[in-house]
């Protein structure tokens, strides 16, 4: 008779968070082919050594996995990063403090993301090249050291200036912290990702790369079309309005 308890079904609602949780993790960081991968090798390996005790390939794969789990760390060291500052982050009290936020708090909050709408919207008529990431629960501190120190309330003409085309920051990425520009000019990761439409520049490749690395929302405007994208957990939503993108970043960072 199989002894199966509470513990053991305790146990598998745990594994099975877990691998939700990390499959969320490689999917928006794009190397959810390596993760099938890897659960491959590991179901393989359990079923070898614990359900039907072949010695020899549980031998031999016993000793992959010792050397696979520092392989597995070197691979995955960004996902891994992100998986437990996640963990870690204070994201769930600052959602239980937003419930007790005064009205006129969430207003100034709004406000400032219409700034960026505004901003952006500008920039489109124009074709003037941004691109802006707002850190969300991830600190961005690594990528803000890249850049020059702005710290500055969020301003439309402030944006709008330090992209201008003449500008000495207009080529990187400008960073915002909470209610504050923390830095312009910042180097962001670039995605590799072979899907990515050829007719889009290193702008729209570096926002994708910042959304897979971590848990950031940036919003690009295209210096050859106008038009304006956002990059969100490892994904590229292309020729936005604005009031698409004022939708998607209060969806993003209002409610999170």
């Amino acid at each position: 008779m199989i002894d199966f308890g509470i513990k053991d079904i305790i146990d598998i609602i745990i594994i099975a968070l877990l691998l939700f949780y990390v499959y969320k993790v490689m999917k928006s960081s794009g190397t959810l082919s390596l993760f099938y991968g890897v659960l491959a090798f590991i179901v393989i390996w359990v079923l070898a050594s614990e359900i039907f005790a072949m010695r020899l390939t549980g031998t031999i794969l016993d000793k992959f996995m010792g050397i696979g789990l520092i392989v597995l760390v070197i691979l995955f060291q960004d996902q891994i990063k992100r998986f437990l500052i996640e963990i870690g982050s204070k994201g769930k009290i600052r959602n239980f403090k937003r419930l007790f936020r005064h009205e006129k708090n969430r207003e100034e909050d709004h406000a400032r993301v219409m700034a960026v709408v505004y901003a952006c919207m500008s920039m489109s008529k124009s074709k003037t090249g941004a691109l802006i990431v707002f850190q969300r629960k991830m600190p961005l501190t690594d990528y803000i050291k890249t850049g020059d120190e702005i710290d500055a309330a969020i301003n439309v003409r402030l944006i709008e200036n330090i992209f201008f085309k003449n500008s000495p920051l207009h080529d990187g990425a400008m960073i915002i912290v909470d209610d504050r520009i923390a830095a312009a000019g910042c180097i962001l990761p670039v995605s590799h990702d072979m899907n990515i439409p050829k007719n889009l520049g290193l702008r729209h490749r570096a926002a994708l790369g910042m959304s897979q690395a971590t848990d950031a929302v940036c919003v690009i405007v295209s210096e050859e079309t106008g038009g304006i994208s956002v990059a969100k957990d490892g994904a590229l939503n292309v020729k936005l309005t604005a009031i698409e993108l004022e939708r998607v970043l209060s969806q993003a960072l209002l409610a999170s």
